[in-house]
């Protein structure tokens, strides 16, 4: 890893801490998949998929779980 980018999963509200799990999301298949151009030639074909976005969706409820339980889930 060249940078460091996530310092914490702590977040202040429910909302930053969905999109956090987003950007966790994002990151991931940027790990995955690096090449910038392969990327950009997939989105057109997931974009269009039900199964893709509903994948798209299920990783990104799994990312907002795990933020929510570092959170205590917002309960103090």
């Amino acid at each position: 890893m060249a940078d460091t980018w996530l310092p914490s999963l702590i977040t202040a509200t429910p909302q930053e801490g969905f999109e956090l799990a987003i950007t966790l999301s994002r990151r991931g298949v940027k790990y995955t998949q690096p090449d910038m151009e392969t990327l950009k030639q997939l989105r057109p074909e997931y974009a269009q998929s039900a199964d893709g976005l509903t994948a798209a969706s299920q990783v990104i409820a799994i990312n907002f779980q795990t933020v929510s339980a570092a959170n205590n889930y917002w309960r103090g």
